[in-house]
């Protein structure tokens, strides 16, 4: 944390202060952006008595987007990324990505992210109000969380969507209710919510979940940076995105491990850039490795076509290194399924389906801990894969020199199935029932471990993706790499090589522009 120091650069103009400030007119504070760094705190004071304030902030300039949030003197209180409402917080409401509660005398902090600085010198303008009585109405809805009980008891494939934000993200519309009828209308079991760097979506899951006993809601935060997004799967506390000032990746994943959540990366290879800051993941991953990368993000009909792959040669890349990860698939919806554009996925486009215990938060999370996951990278009426082995693993891995696994297919009579072992797709097989098995008998290396996964193909393309099942000798050869395989049969393919993914940015950029196009000639006509 670096708080915002006048300077002769850096212009600080509190008008009013303290209790006066309760009085009178707004504390106003404005400045220069500082050069350095990719954050900045803006510090007020905040007296006795206040039951309510409100802070409204200016980037100045449209070339420049900055990020705001706020802290009290004991820490979070809200991120509203590109909000461009001012925050409201008071003891009983507050506004979205915010936090309700008592408002402690003291500093405050506005804190500031510089998403995007095109113009320089770059400058703001915040004004906060401060009042002893409240203008927000109450919300009763907002109740601790905790945990909902087992929606089902049975030990089953259950469907859903990891990667869902609500209107407590500032680029998100919907409501928590409107998000659980689209999924539940849609067949799902569970939807993550996945709110950028805020934990404000908790306070309203209590309230919802109990209107929708068919629909497990799971808490989660898309960890927003600069240099990539990742989702806290099951997260229940902030941790700050200021990834190089103050916190490194490792700390914000294991402060996230501690509160019992799965770190998954989004979206790897998204760099579209202005389109979507910071979507392409640009970290190095630390040597305890992440929990799960998301292969589908958006559905395969839209913009999944030009960066699933590309997501998949990321994740090959991943576990060639020596990691573990499942795969995930993530709609990213903003809008509950309604008013999408040619580059927006609803609810469940792409879908996960993890193999669990019963319908719960902490059976999710664990089946994900044991790569007992499917993404169908378009939708849940996409086929069906299950991989499985006869030797009973321990958790994602098969600790048996020799072992037999099989592929069970269904709902791909006419399509294709091939084994990928260690990043290299072994040759497709034709599908010919709609209950379709395929078995492949497997060793250890001597030295290290291999992994497997199944897809499923349709029309020179995956369309369902398992996790891996890994093999080894024993349990120390666990994280060690073995060799990639020397496949000389007819079709079989490398796919383990760090991904370049400019043919995906270049097949966005077409579509765009073939799109403006004709709306240029619509327009024309008219």
């Amino acid at each position: 944390m670096r708080p915002l120091i006048p300077t002769p650069g850096t212009l600080l103009v509190c008008l009013l202060v303290c209790s006066s400030a309760l009085a009178a007119g707004p504390l106003v504070l404005e400045g220069e952006v500082p050069t350095e760094g990719s954050f900045f705190d803006v510090p007020f004071e905040v007296p006795p008595g206040t039951v309510e304030l409100e802070v409204r902030h200016d980037d100045l300039a449209s070339e420049n987007i900055l990020d705001w949030g706020l802290e009290d003197p004991n820490g979070f209180r809200g991120y509203g990324g590109g909000n461009e409402e001012p925050a409201l917080v008071s003891e009983k409401a507050a506004s979205r990505s915010y936090l309700a509660g008592p408002l402690p005398a003291g500093t405050w902090k506005v804190t500031v992210g510089k998403a995007k600085i095109g113009k320089t010198p770059a400058r703001y303008r915040i004004e906060v109000h401060l009042r002893t009585q409240a203008t927000l109405a109450p919300q009763p809805e907002r109740q601790p969380y905790h945990a909902s009980d087992a929606l089902s008891d049975q030990a089953r494939w259950y469907t859903g969507d990891f990667h869902v934000h609500s209107r407590e993200s500032g680029d998100a519309r919907p409501p928590l209710d409107e998000i659980a009828r689209y999924a539940r209308g849609h067949g799902l079991d569970f939807v993550v919510l996945t709110d950028h760097n805020t934990t404000s979506t908790l306070d309203f899951l209590v309230d919802a979940q109990s209107r929708f006993p068919g629909l497990l809601l799971v808490p989660g935060v898309e960890y927003t940076t600069y240099a990539g997004h990742a989702n806290a799967l099951g997260a229940t506390g902030y941790v700050p995105p200021r990834l190089g000032e103050g916190i490194t990746l490792e700390e914000a994943m294991e402060a996230f491990h501690r509160q019992g959540a799965l770190f998954s990366i989004n979206h790897p290879v998204y760099d579209v850039g202005d389109l979507c800051i910071g979507c392409a993941w640009q970290h190095a991953v630390p040597p305890g490795g992440v929990d799960a990368v998301e292969v589908a993000n958006p559905e395969w009909e839209k913009l999944g076509r030009f960066f699933s792959e590309g997501a998949i040669g990321y994740w090959d890349w991943l576990l060639s290194q020596g990691h573990h990860a499942a795969a995930l698939g993530g709609s990213d919806d903003h809008r509950a399924g309604v008013d999408l554009d040619y580059k927006q996925s609803a609810i469940g486009n792409p879908a996960t389906l993890v193999y669990a215990r019963e319908l719960s938060v902490a059976a999710l999370l664990d089946g994900i801990r044991d790569s007992r996951t499917v993404v169908k990278l378009q939708g849940p009426e996409d086929p069906m894969a299950e991989l499985t082995s006869n030797v009973t693993p321990t958790g994602d891995t098969v600790l048996a020199e020799r072992a037999k696994l099989s592929a069970r297919v269904t709902g791909a009579q006419g399509l294709q199935v091939r084994f990928v072992h260690n990043s290299v797709r072994l040759p497709l097989v034709e599908v010919t029932s709609e209950d379709f098995v395929v078995e492949r008998e497997v060793t250890a290396p001597e030295h290290g471990e291999d992994r497997f996964r199944v897809e499923v193909w349709m029309n020179g393309h995956p369309r369902t993706v398992t996790s891996h099942l890994w093999i080894a000798r024993t349990a120390d050869m666990r994280g060690i790499p073995g060799p990639v395989p020397q496949v000389t049969e007819p079709g079989a393919c490398g796919c383990g090589s760090a991904p370049g993914w400019s043919v995906g940015v270049l097949a966005l950029a077409g579509l765009v522009l073939r799109r403006r196009r004709r709306e240029v000639a619509r327009r024309r006509a008219a």
